[in-house]
């Protein structure tokens, strides 16, 4: 997890912004070998804040999205390749691309105030005076253009491919739109390994670092599709419902006893592990991720007994 090996940086509106420890060994490489593009290495430091302003004003807008559709959402984690925005939203296609999409927009804002701050400040005739405040203005303006174009790529887990995830969501379902996501986002990746490597760009490490993490996430998704596929084909449980999205549980195996390590029906044998006879405090939505007491679990009243409780097929 991101936020391991992370300090603490500020709190704002319940959300904790946490800043990786390598951020610090890669700003410093960066801020240090950068060319003389201005007059003092200060305005090298201020351009590289910058950079990071823009992105934590974009995870702020996932996660305000993603609370305005009735999600969890409480961290950012900044680290070299950007910034984290870790945001639960509900199970739903358009709570999903909501949520996405608002990242994007922030920078679609920031595009023309940034591109009037530039231009007005040289109208003015005061880069002849601050030269160095008017290109500061100028590459601000450049890197939110970019950051934007690069995250719209269709590329999973780029806001562009989830975004394409949430749009196939409508008609596909939760885990085959994931699975075309994922492949899409494998086969963008190869596409854009060989671009940058065909042009011969000196930032070559970086882009096989990128496509290396990219990478890493499209298979996560695959696992995780793949997940969700089995999950579908499980028996559910009538008499139960999660309050949050509404599904019924599954039947089988699934919950982890924390006492143990072994895992239980925890519907079926009344959230009571049946190797060590510890009592689950909450039963976690196996769609949702909500975590609830088995008696708020239960919507209809059944008839206690040594059967297990009735299932229907989904």
């Amino acid at each position: 997890m991101l936020s391991s090996g992370s300090f603490k940086f500020f709190r704002f509106s319940g959300v904790q912004v946490y800043v990786h420890w390598s951020w610090f060994i890669v700003a410093w490489l960066e801020i240090s070998t950068r060319g003389n593009a201005y007059s003092s290495p200060v305005w090298n430091v201020v351009e590289y804040l910058g950079l990071f302003g823009i992105v934590l004003l974009h995870e702020f807008g996932h996660l305000f999205a993603c609370r305005q559709v009735g999600g969890k959402a409480d961290q950012i984690v900044l680290w070299p390749l950007g910034g984290v925005a870790m945001g639960r939203p509900p199970p739903r296609p358009g709570a999903e691309l909501w949520t996405i999409a608002a990242g994007p927009l922030v920078n679609v804002v920031l595009f023309p105030v940034l591109m009037l701050a530039t231009m007005g400040f040289s109208a003015a005739g005061l880069g002849a005076t601050l030269p160095d405040l008017e290109r500061l203005l100028f590459m601000l303006w450049l890197i939110n253009k970019w950051l934007l174009i690069f995250n719209l790529l269709p590329i999973y887990p780029l806001d562009g491919g989830q975004i394409l995830r949430s749009l196939l969501w409508f008609g596909l379902g939760r885990a085959r739109s994931l699975q075309i996501a994922a492949g899409i986002g494998l086969a963008g990746i190869a596409l854009l390994v060989m671009y940058r490597l065909q042009t011969r760009a000196d930032d070559w490490l970086w882009t096989l670092c990128l496509a290396f993490f990219l990478g890493q996430q499209c298979f996560s998704g695959f696992r995780h599709a793949a997940a969700l596929l089995a999950l579908e084909k499980l028996p559910r449980y009538a008499g139960y419902s999660c309050r949050s999205c509404q599904a019924s549980p599954p039947r089988g195996p699934i919950w982890l006893c924390q006492s143990c390590g072994q895992r239980f029906d925890a519907f079926a044998n009344d959230a009571v592990c049946p190797h060590c006879r510890n009592r689950l405090a909450a039963i976690a939505c196996v769609d949702c991720g909500t975590a609830l007491p088995l008696e708020r679990w239960e919507n209809v009243p059944r008839a206690r007994s040594a059967d297990a409780p009735p299932i229907i097929d989904v």
